[in-house]
């Protein structure tokens, strides 16, 4: 029952959402079922359709596990995008910056290096946390901002690729590149590898163990001889790691470089991915798919429907309101245990 209870939330909020968004389409003169079945079928029945999705969903995947490490510590990690921009810029620097390795080399050195840069984000405001009391949604906002002008200005500057009319670094180089495999890409495999390892660390390992205990309960984990600062900081470089590392598989698997545009909104599309998994890090994998496919798909809709391309993000935006709204389990009258909450430990199943 608990674990039922866990994802009713969940599917009545998109079953809310997509009743929204098909009223709004008939208030625009389109037939929803069409849109709808447009949508579905262009992300989920073809190879190509489903290559697309799979390469959507990647990063959406691992920055929604970013947001479920600060969220099950007891963390609102606001800052998955600044995270994300500069392992995705640093990334896209050393695939082609850093020449003469060999691939099975190159590709692990770039991601790692990505998942450091974005781990400084992290520990900046996890240090600000624990040291200075300064709210994580305060701090990590501010960092979102401030990386990004400083992408914005780097890829436009120092890092520009010559002769390019518009803000991008150079193409990494194809040792640097993450391929596919049957035709889906490996980055999304990765996720999946993410997804347990993080499951496992809070379900198996005393680390796990002292990030919740602190979420749930600081003065708890103080008295029982858990070093409650040096948790907090440690999980919010985790968190910072793990969205640095989906930038730079955006980088390296997608993109091919760095390019603002095309990392817009992947960190604010993980709070959401991780608020509707309930903080569940295998039920992740799941709702980036559904993002994915969504995202990926939305244009068809635009073409076959006469849809507007915006109905997409709406439909988002209500998912993301009714997962945290409360009145959804006060309908339901769900158990205490169940409500979502952003700023204490999560406790999920």
């Amino acid at each position: 029952m608990r674990f039922i209870r866990a994802w009713i939330t969940p599917l009545i909020a998109l079953f809310i959402a997509f009743a929204i968004g098909a009223i709004l389409m008939i208030t625009q003169g389109s037939d929803p079922v069409k849109a709808y079945q447009s949508l579905f079928t262009t992300a989920f029945s073809t190879q190509e359709g489903l290559a697309k999705t799979f390469g959507k969903a990647t990063p959406l995947a691992i920055s929604g596990l970013a947001v479920v490490i600060g969220l099950r510590a007891g963390l609102f990690n606001i800052g998955a995008q600044g995270q994300l921009i500069s392992g995705a810029l640093a990334a896209a620097w050393a695939g082609y910056a850093i020449t003469g390795l060999p691939m099975i080399a190159h590709v692990p050195l770039c991601l790692l290096i990505g998942g450091f840069f974005g781990s400084i984000v992290g520990y900046i405001a996890g240090a600000l946390k624990a040291y200075r009391g300064i709210h994580e949604v305060i701090t990590t906002i501010m960092l979102n901002s401030i990386v990004l002008q400083l992408a914005e200005y780097l890829s436009n500057g120092p890092l520009k690729e010559e002769g390019s009319i518009i803000a991008r670094t150079p193409e990494v180089l194809d040792t640097a590149k993450i391929g596919s495999v049957a035709g889906l890409p490996i980055g999304f495999f990765l996720s999946g590898l993410l997804a347990l390892g993080v499951w496992w660390i809070f379900k198996k390992t005393t680390t796990g163990f002292r990030f919740e205990t602190v979420g749930k309960n600081k003065n708890a984990a103080w008295y029982a001889g858990i070093a409650v600062k040096r948790n907090t900081v440690f999980a919010m470089v985790a968190c910072g790691a793990l969205a640095g590392f989906g930038g730079a598989v955006e980088t390296l698997g997608v993109v091919g470089k760095f390019e603002p545009a095309f990392n817009q909104g992947l960190g604010f599309d993980g709070i959401t991915i991780a608020l509707l998994a309930r903080a569940n890090p295998l039920a992740v994998i799941p709702g980036a798919i559904l993002f994915g496919g969504m995202r990926g798909a939305g244009p068809t809709m635009q073409f076959s429907a006469g849809v507007s391309p915006e109905i997409i993000d709406l439909i988002l935006a209500i998912v993301l309101f009714f997962v945290t709204a409360p009145i959804i389990s006060r309908i339901l009258k769900l158990k205490n245990d169940t409500t979502t909450q952003v700023t204490s430990g999560w406790g999920s199943n």
